[in-house]
C-alpha cells in the first residue's frame, strides 16, 4: 500500500543531501570541537560553517545563534533567562493562549516563583492583534512571547508589528518560530525580533537539534552549567553531526522557500476549497489565508479526530489530530478551545500538513478517500443525523 504522509508539522523527512552532510562527522571527522589539535579544528570549523548558514536563514549574525536540543529547549532558554536575567526590570510576562506547551508550560512554572503571566485570548481563527499587546503591555512588562505560526491551525500571527511595537516600548520580544523557519521568509533585523526558537526536525534536518537566536546585547544565562561551549550559553559537549545537518538544511530550505511555498500552497488550497463540497458540515480551523503554506486544519463534527485518524491509516494516509507532543492526550486541543470550537467539535479536528514532496495524486487520493471515511464514521455516530 502507497503510504502518503501528511504529518510533517510533527516532522519531516531528512533531506539526502542533509545526510550526506552529515554522514563524516559520524565517521571520520569525529573530533571534539573544544579540542585545540587537529582533529578538533576541524569539527570546529563545521559548526562555524553551520551556524553561518543558520543565521542567513533568518537575516541574524553568525554569533547571535546558539545550538541546543531543540525547540523546546531554545523556548525555555528565552523565557527563563530573560526572567532570570532581567527581573529587576519587571516579573509581568505576555504570551497567548494557542502557544506550544514548550511556551504555556514554562510561563506556568514561573508564576509559580512569583511571576504575572497575561495569556491574549485569540479570535476565531488563532490570532491576536498588536492592539492587544498594546493594551497588556504595563510598566513591569519585561517580555512578549508570541508564536509566529500556529503548530495546529497554521495561523501566521502579525510578528511585524508586534516586534515593532515591543522594540518602541523596549520590552524584549520571543517568538517560538519552530513551524515557521524554512516555511515563511523571516528576517529578524527587519522583524524587530529579539529571541527567535528553530527546530532543525521541522524542515527536513536531523531531530535532536535546534537554536535559539539572541540579539546581539541580550544576556541569558545558560540553563545548562558544565562548560563553555557557545560561549559560555550552553555546556555541554556540541551535537555535530546535528548541527551540521541543521546548517544545510537550513541552506536548502530558504533556497528553494519561495519555490516550495508556492506548490504546497497550491495543494493546500485545493484541499481547503474541495472538502467541504464533499463532506457537509465541517469546519476550516484557522486563518483561510493568513496561514502556513502546508498546513490544513479540518474539524469533521459528530465524529471523533482520533477515529478518524485510525481509518486515513489503514487506508495509507497518515495525518494527525494536533500537535505531535500533546498526541497521548485525550483532552481536546487547547488552540481550537481557545478559538471558540466546543468540546465535541475540537475533538473532530484532523491535521494534515504537507511537504514539498506531497503530489497532486496524493490530494486527489485524499479528497477520495476522507469523504468515505467520514461518511462511514457518521453513519455509526449516535450525533449525527443527515
Amino acid at each position: 500500500m502507497k503510504r502518503i504522509y501528511l504529518d510533517n508539522a510533527a516532522t519531516t523527512k531528512l533531506a539526502p543531501a542533509v545526510f550526506e552532510a552529515m554522514t563524516p562527522y559520524l565517521t571520520e571527522i569525529y573530533g571534539n570541537p573544544s579540542s585545540p589539535h587537529y582533529f578538533g579544528q576541524q569539527v570546529a570549523a563545521a559548526i562555524d560553517k553551520a551556524r553561518q548558514q543558520v543565521a542567513a536563514g533568518i537575516g541574524a549574525d553568525a554569533g547571535e545563534i546558539i545550538f541546543m536540543s531543540g525547540g523546546t529547549e531554545a523556548d525555555n532558554m528565552a523565557i527563563r533567562g530573560i526572567a532570570e536575567r532581567y527581573s529587576s526590570r519587571g516579573k509581568h510576562i505576555i504570551t497567548t493562549a494557542v502557544e506550544h506547551h514548550a511556551v504555556l508550560h514554562t510561563c506556568q512554572l514561573l508564576e509559580k516563583h512569583g511571576y504575572e503571566v497575561t495569556y491574549l485570548p485569540v479570535d476565531e481563527y488563532g490570532r491576536v492583534t498588536v492592539d492587544q499587546v498594546r493594551e497588556a503591555i504595563r510598566p513591569d512588562t519585561v517580555l512578549v512571547s508570541v508564536m509566529f505560526a500556529n503548530n495546529e491551525v497554521g495561523t501566521i500571527m502579525p510578528i511585524p508589528e508586534i516586534g515593532a511595537l515591543c522594540r518602541e516600548k523596549g520590552v524584549f520580544f520571543h517568538t517560538d518560530a519552530v513551524q515557521a523557519v524554512g516555511h515563511l521568509p523571516i528576517d529578524v533585523k527587519a522583524m524587530n525580533i529579539d529571541m527567535l526558537s528553530m527546530s532543525a526536525h521541522k524542515f527536513h534536518g536531523p531531530k535532536g537539534v535546534g537554536a535559539l537566536y539572541v540579539r546581539k546585547g541580550i544576556m541569558l544565562p545558560a540553563l545548562i552549567q558544565g562548560g563553555a561551549q557557545e560561549r559560555n550559553r550552553r555546556a555541554g559537549t556540541e551535537n555535530v553531526p546535528g548541527i551540521v545537518g541543521m546548517g544545510k538544511a537550513m541552506e536548502l530550505a530558504v533556497g528553494s522557500l519561495e519555490e516550495n511555498a508556492a506548490k504546497m500552497t497550491a495543494l493546500r488550497d485545493r484541499l481547503i476549497r474541495e472538502l467541504p463540497k464533499r463532506i457537509p458540515e465541517i469546519k476550516l480551523n484557522g486563518h483561510p489565508t493568513d496561514r502556513l503554506p502546508n498546513n490544513v486544519n479540518y474539524s469533521i463534527k459528530y465524529i471523533e479526530g482520533e477515529s478518524i485518524l485510525l481509518m486515513l491509516d489503514l487506508n495509507g494516509i497518515v495525518a494527525s489530530s494536533g500537535s505531535a507532543c500533546t498526541s497521548g492526550s485525550l483532552d481536546p486541543s487547547h488552540v481550537l478551545l481557545a478559538m471558540g470550537l466546543t468540546h465535541e467539535v475540537a475533538h473532530g479536528s484532523v491535521r494534515m500538513t504537507l511537504s514539498e514532496e506531497t503530489t497532486e495524486e496524493d490530494v486527489e487520493y485524499v479528497l477520495d478517500v476522507l469523504p468515505r471515511v467520514a461518511e462511514r464514521l457518521r453513519r455509526m455516530s449516535p450525533l449525527y443525523h443527515g
